[in-house]
């Protein structure tokens, strides 16, 4: 199986103020995302996490990579370069790139964290906004129904099989 997701930010406490996420502190979210992560991802399926993975963490980069199952492939967010030399990132990721295409089985995709308004291949999947619809690019980037944003506030905290990222990217951008 094939996962999606982006903007986990563990270890950042000031994310659940900045994005109104469901958690009382930084604790309570790093272990509910973690859990929702295992309880979906086999150690044998793909999950291609499209940048910031953490941010600010008082932890080490391991203690949150060790407990993630799956085969990880890193699309850099712009909050990435702060851990990513603290951490040998061929031990736990297969790749680790700042933009990737690839076909996901059906249609060829563009991974990337920020949203872009020309990618090849079929589809964009990218993080980096959040749930933030306030921004002046969101009524241009709103009516791009193959631009889906793979962000944990759209995407129940967990990651998301690519129909998934398509059904809750149609409640995002409608809701």
């Amino acid at each position: 199986m094939i996962y999606y997701t982006s903007d986990l930010h563990f270890g950042h406490a000031n994310i659940i103020r900045f994005c109104n996420r469901p958690f009382a502190d930084v604790k309570e979210m790093d272990d509910a995302l973690i859990a929702a992560w295992n309880a979906r991802v086999t150690n044998s399926d793909k999950v291609y996490i499209v940048g910031d993975l953490m941010f600010r963490a008082e932890q080490p980069p391991e203690t949150y990579l060790d407990k993630l199952k799956g085969k990880k492939y890193l699309i850099i967010g712009n909050h990435d370069k702060s851990w990513m030399n603290k951490v040998k990132l061929d031990k736990y990721f297969e790749s680790v790139e700042r933009i990737m295409v690839f076909a996901n089985g059906r249609n060829k995709v563009t991974l990337c964290h920020y949203p872009m308004m020309c990618f090849e291949g079929a589809y964009l999947i990218y993080g980096h906004i959040h749930n933030n619809k306030t921004d002046n690019y969101w009524p241009l980037l709103r009516t791009m129904d193959n631009a889906l944003n793979a962000g944990v506030e759209v995407n129940n905290y967990q990651p998301v099989t690519f129909d998934e990222l398509i059904a809750n990217n149609m409640v995002f951008r409608n809701g």
